[in-house]
């Protein structure tokens, strides 16, 4: 599991034109080559009239599946340079779809190469990326006679509270960062004096704001 990885907050559609030609970036979050696929038919079809609906997207946590298409245009002058796009933003599980109306003026192969990249990076500023941060899920059960001083300690160092059950005991589900968790088993131990019962859950994402 990565440390933490970067991806697309949520879908979105950006607009750009570049010498009366409007290029629309359309990006969304997918983590397999069928939902990538699917997106990028649903984009061609929402867009059925424009000339060009090219694409390229990353997958795996390492992007061990990368492809790209120009759909159309010059070779090498439109997906390749989106696919490089999400390289270099270093985004992975994303899709990235350029649709282009033609406006009547060449580009030429740099001005194309150009206007793909730069369609591409307006879709991925740092305000529709977040950073997806492994997290290591405890429960913990206690007695009521301990929960203020659990809360206290979960509340100052920022650990967050999944849900909390009051039964016989208190049970609580909270995520620890992953780089930490040791660290809180045993500070967890001394604190409640080793009478808290604490069960290792998965391991999970949690999304924060990307900051660059």
């Amino acid at each position: 599991m990565l440390q933490q990885y970067i991806t697309i907050k949520k879908k979105l559609a950006t607009e750009l034109v570049i010498k009366k030609s409007k290029f629309i970036c359309s990006v969304e979050r997918t983590e397999s080559q069928e939902a990538a696929s699917q997106f990028i038919a649903d984009v061609k079809k929402t867009y059925a009239k424009a000339t060009h609906n090219c694409f390229a997207y990353v997958i795996g946590m390492n992007n061990e599946i990368q492809r790209s298409s120009d759909n159309g245009e010059p070779s090498g002058t439109a997906g390749h340079p989106i696919l490089e796009v999400l390289k270099k933003k270093d985004v992975r599980n994303t899709v990235a779809v350029v649709t282009r109306y033609f406006g009547g003026i060449k580009l030429g192969t740099g001005g194309l190469i150009r206007a793909y990249s730069q369609a591409t990076s307006k879709s991925l500023s740092k305000e529709a990326l977040v950073i997806c941060q492994p997290q290591q899920i405890y429960k913990l059960e206690v007695a009521y006679s301990q929960l203020g001083t659990l809360q206290h300690y979960l509340k100052e160092k920022k650990i967050s509270v999944i849900n909390i059950q009051y039964l016989v005991n208190v049970t609580l589900n909270v995520s620890v960062k992953q780089k930490e968790a040791q660290y809180f088993e045993k500070r967890i131990i001394d604190l409640l004096n080793g009478t808290a019962t604490i069960k290792k859950g998965m391991l999970d994402y949690i999304e924060l704001p990307y900051k660059n």
